[in-house]
């Protein structure tokens, strides 16, 4: 738990990905082995307009929200490796691609021990290519986030794993 008042670590905010592409019992799995930097574009579709008075008008339109995981190295037994492989296999797009992720803010707890305030949000995975170079197998991707957001509370587990409720 982070102290009052301190610059908040990156580590207090962790983003689960469900690696079983929408399967009956989600199976959360934390990005972040190997990835140094994974930040979430709000990208705002903003438009200011002025009219021949002078007066400015603000219009939001929304989010279109979305992430990059790069680079993001494959290991043996790794269940998002799995799915993400599955992917390209396959050649899946649209509903193949579907998936829902989690976003934990370990520095909110919630109201039973164990617990952190966390945002489920439906989402699609695309890997934007394969393979890299000498340093291992890669798979970059990027999260487009769709839908809205339902709050609630994670529990994590040993295995860098979470549960959602």
């Amino acid at each position: 738990m982070p102290d009052v008042g301190n610059k908040l670590e990156r580590k207090y905010f962790q983003t689960f990905i469900d690696t079983t592409m929408n399967g009956t019992t989600p199976s959360y799995k934390v990005l972040g082995k190997d990835l140094e930097e994974f930040s979430v574009d709000m990208n705002p579709d903003t438009e200011v307009s002025k009219n021949i008075l002078g007066e400015s008008t603000f219009v939001h339109n929304g989010y279109e929200t979305s992430a990059s995981a790069d680079p993001y190295y494959c290991r043996q037994g790794d269940e998002l490796f799995e799915a993400l492989q599955a992917i390209i296999d396959n050649g899946s797009q649209y509903e193949g691609c579907a998936t829902t992720l989690l976003e934990v803010h370990l520095w909110d707890p919630g109201t039973t021990s164990g617990t952190y305030k966390a945002y489920k949000q439906p989402c699609y995975i695309t890997p934007t290519s394969y393979g890299g170079d000498t340093s291992g197998y890669q798979i970059p991707f990027d999260v487009t986030y769709i839908g809205k957001k339902t709050a609630g509370y994670a529990t994590l587990d040993n295995n860098y794993g979470a549960t959602f409720a």
